[in-house]
């Protein structure tokens, strides 16, 4: 888990915190550009952009924010910029379009992270009581079901009936919220 000292760090610029953030999230951004882009050359060149800019703006980033939602932003956009450039490849009437169009920077990027982290903790402060601390001790301190029933002195099936209960109360708030496709957005949820 990358924590606010490795985020320090790599705004520092230290190569050891970059790459440990790259080992934790590489896949992830693979796996995302995968079910964008059908293609394995192109999901590996997305994960080396990605990275790419997050090593060149490395400044930008927030110690306190989410590293992966950050990740995922940049991936998502790189991957419809690379369908735009098929699209435009293979219909000229998308040149105009094209050129219209411009990539949006990061800070927006970070501006969108933001805005999803904080209507996330909204939509955690508004799940019951008892979900919301097997949520949190669950994904915030990392405990299994297992340490926490025995925190909480609960079964593991009540454990895990919260956490599914959870996961369905923040899927629905987030739709509400006008974020569709929350799968993606919860995937650091159920890391």
């Amino acid at each position: 888990m990358i924590s606010p000292a490795d985020i320090e760090l790599l705004i520092k610029g230290d190569e050891l915190a970059f790459r440990k953030v790259y080992d934790s999230h590489n896949e992830q951004v693979y796996r995302l550009a995968i079910r964008f882009l059908k293609d394995e050359s192109w999901s590996e060149e997305i994960v080396q952009e990605t990275f790419l800019k997050l090593w060149v703006n490395r400044q930008t980033l927030d110690t306190a924010g989410n590293i992966w939602l950050y990740l995922y932003v940049i991936a998502k956009r790189l991957c419809l910029n690379r369908l735009r450039e098929i699209k435009k490849s293979t219909e000229h009437f998308e040149l105009l379009i094209t050129r219209m169009e411009y990539e949006t920077s990061l800070s927006e990027v970070g501006l969108e992270v933001k805005e999803i982290e904080r209507l996330l903790q909204d939509a955690i402060m508004k799940l019951p009581r008892q979900q919301q601390e097997v949520f949190q001790l669950s994904r915030n301190e990392g405990l299994s079901h297992k340490e926490i029933a025995e925190r909480l002195k609960i079964s593991p099936n009540t454990v895990k009936n919260h956490m599914v209960q959870a996961l369905k109360n923040l899927k629905a708030i987030m739709h509400g919220a006008g974020y569709v496709s929350i799968l993606l957005l919860l995937y650091y949820l159920i890391r």
